[in-house]
């Protein structure tokens, strides 16, 4: 087995803490693991990115030119990213920030209302929780123990009492894809 995964927005979204925590995940579960972020200096309302190789035999490269899946939080990384996908491949995205829907047909395209969701959660932090559940209930390569081990690792000690409302977050997450 070996996923490899991008997830794209704007910086504040949370995408390289949710590259982050399925990374400490995979670790946490045995894996191989590659985290890869990328973002431009302006960090808040720039670009960002980040790759993540989950594996069960050794990475080779952390560098991908294409991937399996992908979690697209806005118009610009679709333009960017669709196209990279692989033949087959699995895009998740949240039209709440898409203007022009995915084209391709040789993909599983699964939309996922997670802004609708932050908004009844009544925490905006949590956007990129609930995405992380959209995830792992598509692509089931690390469980909920898991990612909740990842998540009490990436967080720092003092937001801990968080940790129950992340995992409210993943969970509706994981209610919200149609497959």
């Amino acid at each position: 087995m070996k996923e490899e995964i991008i997830i794209a927005g704007f910086g504040g979204q949370g995408v390289l803490s949710m590259g982050k925590i399925l990374a400490y995940a995979g670790l946490m579960g045995g894996l191989e693991v590659t985290w890869m972020p990328s973002y431009g200096p302006e960090q808040r309302g720039g670009t960002a990115n980040v790759t993540v190789i989950l594996s069960d035999a050794r990475i080779s490269s952390p560098v991908l030119n294409a991937y399996d899946t992908a979690v697209i939080l806005n118009q610009q990384s679709l333009d960017k990213f669709e196209a990279r996908l692989k033949p087959g491949g699995t895009l998740i995205y949240d039209p709440y920030s898409i203007h022009h829907a995915p084209k391709r047909t040789d993909i599983s395209v699964i939309p996922v209302d997670a802004m609708e969701a932050t908004f009844a959660l009544g925490s905006s932090k949590t956007y990129n929780m609930v995405l992380l559940g959209s995830l792992i209930k598509v692509r089931p390569l690390v469980g909920i123990d898991a990612v909740m081990a990842g998540l009490k690792k990436a967080l720092p000690e003092r937001h801990h009492h968080l940790l129950p409302l992340n995992k409210d977050a993943i969970l509706k997450g994981m209610e919200l894809p149609r497959l």
